[in-house]
């Protein structure tokens, strides 16, 4: 079976809080907001850790709804692209 990039989680720091969002490959347009967590409650890597894995649980759920299939994941995060980062808005 052919892998086919269906979407990505998108943390993105905004304010005073980390968000979590279901974004298409290659555009933050029309994502969908999953959670958010108080900056300073991630500040520990344990805890932003299990922050990021809940949320790639809640996307690999949602997608497996939809689609009937359980999406794989690359094994460590990167980097948003430049245009796509955000700041502390």
């Amino acid at each position: 079976m052919k892998r086919r990039k269906t979407g990505r989680l998108a943390m993105r720091c905004e304010g005073k809080f980390w968000n979590a969002y279901y974004a298409l490959p290659d555009t933050m347009e029309d994502a969908i907001l999953l959670g958010s967590i108080h900056i300073r409650l991630v500040a520990d890597v344990t805890r932003k850790n299990l922050f990021m894995a809940l949320m790639q649980e809640a996307v690999s759920d949602m997608l497996t709804d939809i689609t009937g299939t359980r999406p794989t994941w690359p094994d460590e995060p990167h980097a948003a692209p430049p245009h796509e980062r955000a700041g502390h808005s």
